[in-house]
């Protein structure tokens, strides 16, 4: 079984055992290496931490009850470090502990195993999470090529400057305001990021003409819209962000585009999504405008909202937020 494990993959899946106790640890050790681990040792809580750092595990058998840091804090570290938050966190309790398995839960812990170990069960839930861990990377690392991506873009065009990183905190700051899902909150700044991912199909030509669009130009530059949609598609955790990235160009009215969409057929994502993009961009220099202050953006918005582009409700909290919350925060 040991060799069929490796073979799964090329390198050899390592695994840090974190135990205070020697015999413990042995056990563990002497199981997991028969199945083809590379297997780590480590005897508290600090030591854990640094191993970790140093050799990268795929996943940890973390025992609860440790003298000093206990295993709940170790837990709590790993998965607060964008750097480890993706290792799996395999707690080792005593039969039937519901409570110790309660705060493991909240902890961020992936699983449990109970002493004595059942060597079966400990091969197989082994096996799963670190097949899991490596499927997590591979679409982790696809991320980080979306936002490589979106940032690419962004600098293509210099006069925006910080455009994105700002759409990131002020959608932050707008989604909490407003009450939105945690879920939400985070597509609301990964559109920060990848709204206009799509411009990285659209020809400079287009893309950096300082004066006004030919009809011609104007559709090419629509489609930036349905291209980051393709690009970002094939990601299911990106599915949250695409309409979004669609949608943030129509109008309340249905004069807007790709579709033409009118009031709440508007997926409301989009929506917010929208008015956070027009204040910035009202608000910030650009090659053929200057930048309006706080008073005369919210006074623009107010007017595109009254002609019939914005959802009234919406922008009439947007301003609320910025008068009573941003301003205040940002001061």
């Amino acid at each position: 079984m040991g060799s069929d494990l490796i073979s799964m993959d090329s390198d050899q899946p390592k695994i840090l055992v974190v135990d205070d106790h020697p015999s413990s640890r042995m056990t563990a050790v002497a199981l997991l290496s028969v199945e083809g681990y590379e297997v780590l040792e480590a005897e508290s809580g600090p030591i854990a931490l640094k191993r970790v750092v140093e050799c990268s595990p795929d996943l940890i058998l973390l025992d609860v009850m440790m003298p000093g840091m206990d295993g709940y804090e170790v837990c709590r570290r790993l998965k607060e470090d964008e750097q480890t938050r993706l290792i799996p966190v395999v707690f080792i309790t005593a039969l039937n502990d519901k409570r110790s398995r309660i705060m493991g839960i909240e902890a961020g812990g992936d699983d449990f195993l109970s002493k004595p170990f059942d060597r079966l069960e400990l091969a197989a839930r082994v096996k799963s999470l670190v097949r899991q861990k490596r499927l997590n990377e591979d679409l982790d690392h696809a991320e980080q090529v979306l936002f490589s991506m979106a940032r690419a873009v962004e600098s293509r065009d210099p006069n925006t400057g910080d455009h994105c990183e700002r759409l990131v905190a002020m959608g932050k700051a707008f989604g909490e305001y407003i009450q939105l899902p945690r879920t939400d909150i985070r597509n609301l700044m990964w559109g920060g990021y990848l709204h206009d991912i799509g411009k990285v199909g659209i020809p400079d030509a287009v893309l950096l003409k300082k004066g006004s669009f030919t009809p011609e130009e104007r559709e090419i530059m629509n489609n930036h819209v349905l291209i980051g949609e393709k690009i970002c598609k094939p990601l299911r955790s990106m599915r949250g962000v695409l309409p979004i990235i669609r949608y943030h160009h129509e109008r309340w009215d249905g004069t807007g585009y790709p579709d033409g969409l009118a009031e709440e057929e508007i997926p409301y994502l989009a929506q917010v999504f929208q008015v956070i993009d027009i204040y910035d961009a009202l608000t910030s220099e650009r090659p053929y405008k200057r930048a309006f202050t706080v008073a005369e953006a919210l006074d623009i918005m107010v007017q595109e909202t009254q002609r019939g582009w914005r959802n009234p409700e919406l922008s009439q909290q947007f301003t609320e937020f910025i008068k009573t919350v941003y301003l205040a925060h940002s001061a």
